[in-house]
């Protein structure tokens, strides 16, 4: 069920794509249903280019069709299309599941309009039951996770981090950095979080994105509900 109705959100999110336009194109389950969509609007005769955020997902761009420039070709887009682990009040974020949270916020901010895709399961009324991904660099992590702990206790939150694994190792993001995931259980003020997060040397991006989507499209067996911001 959970497929279905990603793809449900993704089939809703085309009704918003008009010929011509400069797309990203975002990474995760949900946005690869809308670029195999894409694709086939494309091979029906849609004239678009999409801004990949990952290479996964350049690669499905690539077998379903979907012409692909980059930003420094195309710095300016009109539509960015992606999925969420968290949707919270405001449209209020976080992403990074998948690890493509810095590419993917770059887009989203080089674009007029996001629309976030995604079934019921991911509408929260706080954000934070999802540990919040932040990407660091590798030099000093240990320090810049006592950082993010400290910032964590001062602004009343309790936070557990845990370096994320692939397979053996440990995961490395297509710019070469590692990933904390941090559970914070609850974020009541992602705004505040989101700001000290960034004032922390070491830390790259982090998985909040607030003030960026303009209209989510959720899923669930009783259909699609849209969102404003």
């Amino acid at each position: 069920m959970s497929d279905y109705l990603k793809r449900r959100a993704a089939e809703a999110a085309l009704a918003y794509v008009e010929d011509g336009m400069r797309l990203g194109l975002g990474s995760g389950s949900t946005a690869a249903h809308f670029v195999s969509l894409l694709g086939q609007r494309v091979s029906s005769g849609l004239n678009v280019v999409g801004v990949a955020t990952s290479e996964a997902t350049a690669e499905l761009a690539r077998e379903a069709g979907v012409p692909l420039t980059t930003l420094a070709e195309t710095p300016e887009l009109d539509l960015d299309v992606d999925g969420a682990d968290e949707i919270g009040p405001e449209l209020a974020l976080i992403k990074g599941g998948g690890g493509a949270l810095l590419r993917e916020k770059i887009v989203a901010c080089a674009s007029k309009r996001m629309i976030v895709i995604a079934d019921a399961s991911k509408s929260v009324e706080t954000l934070g039951a999802f540990p919040l991904p932040i990407e660091v660099v590798a030099y000093g992590k240990n320090a810049t996770a006592a950082a993010i702990e400290q910032t964590a206790a001062e602004l009343g939150l309790s936070a557990t981090l845990q370096e994320r694994q692939a397979g053996a190792g440990a995961f490395v993001t297509e710019n070469g950095n590692p990933i904390l995931d941090a559970s914070f259980g609850r974020i009541p003020d992602p705004k505040t979080l989101s700001d000290r997060l960034a004032n922390i040397p070491g830390v790259v991006e982090h998985g909040l994105f607030l003030g960026l989507a303009d209209l989510a499209l959720v899923a669930s067996p009783q259909g699609v509900t849209e969102i404003e911001a």
